[in-house]
């Protein structure tokens, strides 16, 4: 047996020797075949303010790349509700699948967390943070598929990630602030707007930490694609964990975020205990006047003395 394994493992060794040569060889020959019609200064600059590389939306309006993605994005994950809804949740039982526990897994991370850090109106909120947390993970790994699009000047482009757009996290980061701004209207009135209206600048700090770690990843990634001696196994590895990684940490750090502030302007004011005033105790409680008594016992005890 351990014959076979040494076999197998040297094997495999050598399948990925060969496989790393073959695509070596091909990276340096296929190299001067593609034209570069952007150097890495413009490529990293429309990655930030997508000004050249624009999308037509069906003739009517040239868009952001991004913008495209997020339709896509929403459209799968509403296709894939739908699926879920209708095939296979009615099949859940008490003993679990594999699906079942993975979907159980996931709503259940979120309710636990708005019900952890808000004690009231949790329903809408945990609703909330796991669209919201699942619209952030899978639109940050939706870069990984690599869908392209042309451009209107008739270069592809692959298409990024919804959030790495400013545009995207800046509307991520208002519609979340409004979610607040409704919990604490609804629970506290004008109580929550000025709890809310308290934390003026939370919109612009969720909007920009979600962009800039997102366009972070997505730069490096195309620093590491556009220069050759770094794009033979490089952006496996790179391009995998920086999107896995933000997705994960950006869908986690914004939906904490938003239940921690949601429980803070939801929460019931306390009520004040009133100190009890002191109030004329009554004529039977009161003790009687024994000074009276007293004095005659005394009288008594000397004559007798």
């Amino acid at each position: 047996m351990l014959v076979l394994d040494k076999k197998k493992r040297m094997t495999a060794i050598i399948v990925l020797i060969i496989a790393e040569a073959v695509i070596s060889i091909g990276v340096f020959v296929t190299n001067g075949m593609v034209e570069k019609h952007e150097t890495i200064k413009e490529v990293m600059k429309d990655a930030v303010l997508h000004e050249d590389n624009r999308i037509s939306l069906f003739g009517l309006a040239e868009v952001n790349p991004s913008l495209i993605s997020g339709f896509v994005v929403t459209a799968l994950l509403l296709l894939f509700a739908a699926i879920m809804r209708i095939f296979v949740i009615p099949k859940f039982s008490y003993v679990p699948g594999k699906m079942q526990i993975l979907l159980e897994e996931w709503v259940g991370f979120f309710k636990k967390l708005a019900e952890t850090n808000s004690h009231h109106r949790n329903k809408f909120l945990g609703a909330y943070i796991f669209a919201a947390g699942s619209y952030i993970f899978f639109g940050t790994m939706f870069e990984l598929i690599g869908l392209e699009a042309i451009t209107t000047e008739g270069h592809p482009i692959s298409l990024p990630a919804p959030l790495a757009d400013i545009n995207g996290a800046i509307c991520m980061g208002c519609l979340s602030y409004l979610v607040i701004l409704s919990g604490g209207i609804a629970e506290n009135k004008l109580r929550g707007v000025a709890l809310t209206l308290k934390e003026f600048s939370l919109p612009i700090s969720m909007s920009f930490r979600l962009f800039g770690a997102l366009l972070s990843g997505m730069l490096v990634t195309e620093l590491i694609y556009f220069y050759m001696g770094l794009s033979i196994v490089l952006p496996v590895i790179v391009g995998v964990l920086f999107t896995l990684i933000h997705a994960l940490v950006q869908a986690y750090v914004l939906t904490m975020l938003v239940s921690m502030f949601y429980g803070e302007v939801t929460e019931p004011p306390k009520k004040k205990e009133k100190k009890k005033k002191p109030h004329d105790q009554d004529p039977e409680n009161t003790p009687e006047d024994t000074s009276d008594d007293s004095d005659v016992a005394e009288e008594s005890s000397e004559q007798a003395a």
